[in-house]
């Protein structure tokens, strides 16, 4: 039985993991558990899941939740998160959200867990650190995003010296074919209807400006050791094809199959194996939706351009971009900046940042941090 240390269980990656688990009780069990603030919903994880660990995000939480739990060891904040990383378990599901992911990444590496990769901002981040020490200590990072699942699975059985490119689809979100005008008068509400996907606020609002598209690339480039211009985006609406490879003799695998995280969680916690389920299928094709494909429009949706652009010049950009954009996003759902000054901001935040290279741990937090504290001036000057 493979025992799980799940980071963000209360979050739409961590549920659906937890669905997962529920429906193979022989094969795993649930070691840790964390959140942020749901406490209602961890209290219920705990109740079924009974892990020998648990994280929240503040002290206060952790010693009022460890009085009603006297036999479950409370941890509270990064360093919990840390200590659940290194914890003792077979694989550790990394579901958190943004920059708070990247520490955890390291010390699970250090601790020679195997991961169950969620948090694409760990790799935009601190890609060339994550990647080497987990080469160094050979740790697999089994991708749960759908997009890099799929890649994953067409790579099987073939040499990656025989790629020719990745393509990457992308829904386009719920603004597809809307001009730079009509963004001008976007509303929240509005941003929050994904036409496929029930994920995050955060998630949501990147795959509105396409910055999740470009945020893909960063990833799929740092996981499959693969250069930027062997990756490509294609605008695939229907989003049944989660992502395909072309080899060198122009053959194209794609993999295919009705939108559900369920299945390539299903398939990074069970990897080699595959798991059974419950879900739809493409049983009849001639009922399934006709496939459609267009290029992004990166003149409109400029996020995706500046994520791009970031990963060429290499160095800390990503870092100052993956920060900006996080910030960014928060004032945004908050109601404090419009959705076109995300990409706006970030452009002027990218224009000004100074490039460091050969960063450890330590500095790309310090380049997060200070990312942020431009993207606060920028909005209390608007």
């Amino acid at each position: 039985m493979k025992k799980l240390a799940i980071l963000g269980s209360t979050g739409s990656i961590g549920t659906q993991t937890l669905d997962v688990v529920r429906n193979n009780p022989d094969l795993f069990s649930v070691s840790v558990l964390s959140c942020a603030s749901k406490l209602d919903v961890i209290r219920r994880q705990i109740d079924e899941f009974h892990p020998e660990m648990v994280v929240l995000a503040n002290e206060k939480d952790a010693l009022e939740m460890e009085k009603d739990y006297p036999g479950i060891c409370f941890e509270f904040g990064n360093i919990g998160l840390e200590a659940a990383a290194s914890s003792d378990c077979d694989m550790v599901v990394n579901a958190l959200m943004g920059i708070k992911g990247l520490a955890p990444t390291y010390h699970a590496i250090l601790a020679g867990h195997e991961i169950a990769f969620a948090n694409k901002e760990t790799l935009v981040a601190g890609g060339a650190l994550i990647m080497g020490m987990a080469h160094k200590c050979g740790v697999s990072l089994l991708p749960v995003d759908s997009e890099h699942s799929a890649i994953f699975q067409c790579l099987q059985g073939n040499p990656v010296q025989r790629v020719k490119r990745i393509i990457i689809t992308a829904s386009g979100g719920p603004f597809r074919g809307y001009s730079l005008e009509q963004l001008e008068n976007v509303t929240l509400e509005q941003a929050m209807k994904h036409p496929k996907w029930n994920m995050g606020p955060k998630i949501t609002i990147d795959s509105a400006t396409l910055m999740n598209k470009g945020l893909e690339v960063i990833e799929a480039s740092w996981l499959f050791d693969m250069p930027l211009e062997k990756i490509s985006v294609v605008v695939h609406p229907q989003s049944i094809i989660h992502s395909m490879v072309e080899y060198e003799d122009n053959s194209i695998i794609a993999q295919m199959g009705f939108p559900d995280m369920r299945v390539p969680i299903g398939y990074a916690l069970s990897y080699p194996d595959r798991l059974p389920n419950d879900l739809p299928s493409l049983k009849r094709f001639e009922k399934a939706p006709e496939l459609s494909f267009e290029l992004p429009d990166m003149e409109t949706f400029k996020c995706m351009k500046l994520a791009l652009d970031a990963m060429k010049a290499g160095g800390s950009y990503t870092a100052a971009l993956n920060g900006a954009n996080e910030a960014l996003v928060q004032y945004f759902l908050k109601g404090r900046i419009r959705f076109i000054d995300i990409q706006n901001m970030l452009d002027e935040v990218m224009q000004h940042h100074k490039p460091i290279y050969k960063l450890d741990l330590p500095d790309i937090l310090r380049v997060d941090r200070d990312a942020r504290v431009a993207v606060k001036m920028l909005v209390e000057r608007s």
